[in-house]
């Protein structure tokens, strides 16, 4: 049996998205149906249809969410019906070499479900990040399902399915910012602001925020930024100078690279003290090409990581959010500048786009 459904898919390169009739099927072996109750519109769902991820269209968009569980397939023990979930696209695998060697934030296996969900015309869809959540219901693998605390409000605990998760985990399980340091963050997006929130979280003596937009280093200061610089009319060394005027002429400990482009990643490298930490988060587009003295890389030590989800482990991070939520200590509700219905994510694109909202949150 399926379930015909709304979903928002990008049915070719660049097109705008459309809301059409899904097929999802029944749970198989491993598999969980998940009623979506929100889903964040997050730039990652803007890079698939801009063909920034791969060509497989068409793609269902969406999968920063949460829901409650409707169905779950044979020999699945993780979930039951009833459960109020987030989704997550790292379902760790148990069996890889990262998983086996107790570190299965860097699983290299992760799974989706088997089956495909599909249009009316039996044209098979990939679903966003292995979750395809602009949808009324949607067939995930159950280790993507992670349950937290029921009582939290879908439209906040869905964010930690992507871009809250991302940036908190790349200043804090990535970078490892400790009481005492500073730390620097490029980028006050979404996952930059929650970069800044890690930050805050773990007392962080020294925030920097930098941005092009005033609005968003407004932002950044509600979520713990000690300091902001808009580097809007900078260069890289003046970016650089302006975090050096902040941190004693050194450097920041740690850089958060949550744009993703060459000479934001220079500003990082550049920016942070000797032997500090650069973390990037920010996405790049395949053509984007990164050209720098390999004297530099031997000469100020240190540390260079991407962050790839927060490397996080959903089943110890995200209970553990949601609590620190309800205890008031990570205003998660913050970074949700709206609710829209399914027919708005077009028009939540261009908002993103042009930096008018932290979060659009599609509610179902």
């Amino acid at each position: 049996m399926s379930h015909q459904v709304k979903g928002v898919i990008a049915r070719s390169l660049k097109a705008p998205v459309e809301v059409v009739t899904i097929n999802v099927p029944d749970p198989g072996p491993g598999e969980a149906l998940v009623q979506v109750q929100a889903c964040g519109v997050c730039h990652t769902d803007l890079h698939y249809r801009e063909g920034g991820i791969n060509d497989e269209f068409p793609f269902l968009l969406g999968h920063e969410a949460a829901g409650i569980v409707e169905a779950v397939g044979p020999d699945v023990t993780e979930v039951a019906p009833g459960d109020f979930v987030v989704l997550n696209w790292r379902a760790v695998c148990g069996q890889c070499r990262a998983c086996k060697r107790g570190e299965p934030q860097y699983c290299f296996d992760t799974h989706n479900a088997t089956q495909k969900m599909t249009l009316e015309d039996g044209t098979e869809l990939s679903p966003a990040l292995g979750i395809g959540a602009f949808a009324e219901k949607t067939l995930v693998a159950a280790g993507q399902c992670t349950k937290v605390d029921p009582s939290a409000p879908p439209t906040v605990a869905g964010l930690l399915g992507c871009g809250v998760m991302a940036g908190l985990g790349a200043a804090v399980n990535t970078g490892g910012v400790k009481r005492g340091q500073s730390i620097a963050v490029i980028g006050c997006g979404g996952v930059g602001a929650a970069a800044i929130a890690g930050a805050r979280l773990q007392n962080a003596a020294k925030i920097i925020a930098i941005d092009i937009d005033d609005r968003k280093l407004a932002t950044a200061k509600e979520f713990g930024a000690t300091h902001t610089i808009n580097s809007k009319d900078l260069d890289t060394d003046g970016v650089v100078e302006a975090i050096q005027g902040l941190t004693g002429g050194f450097g920041a400990d740690i850089v958060v690279d949550a744009v993703g482009r060459p000479e934001t990643y220079k500003q990082a490298f550049y920016g942070r003290d000797l032997a500090g930490t650069v973390v990037l988060v920010g996405v790049p587009n395949p053509q984007m090409m990164l050209e720098l003295p390999l004297i530099d890389f031997f000469g100020r030590g240190g540390a260079l990581k991407s962050s790839w989800y927060g490397d996080c482990l959903p089943s110890r991070d995200f209970p553990m959010l949601i609590d620190l939520f309800q205890q008031g200590r990570l205003p998660l509700d913050k970074f949700v500048s709206e609710e829209i219905g399914i027919d708005d994510v077009e028009v939540a694109f261009e908002k993103m786009h042009h930096g008018d909202v932290l979060r659009s949150v599609v509610v179902l």
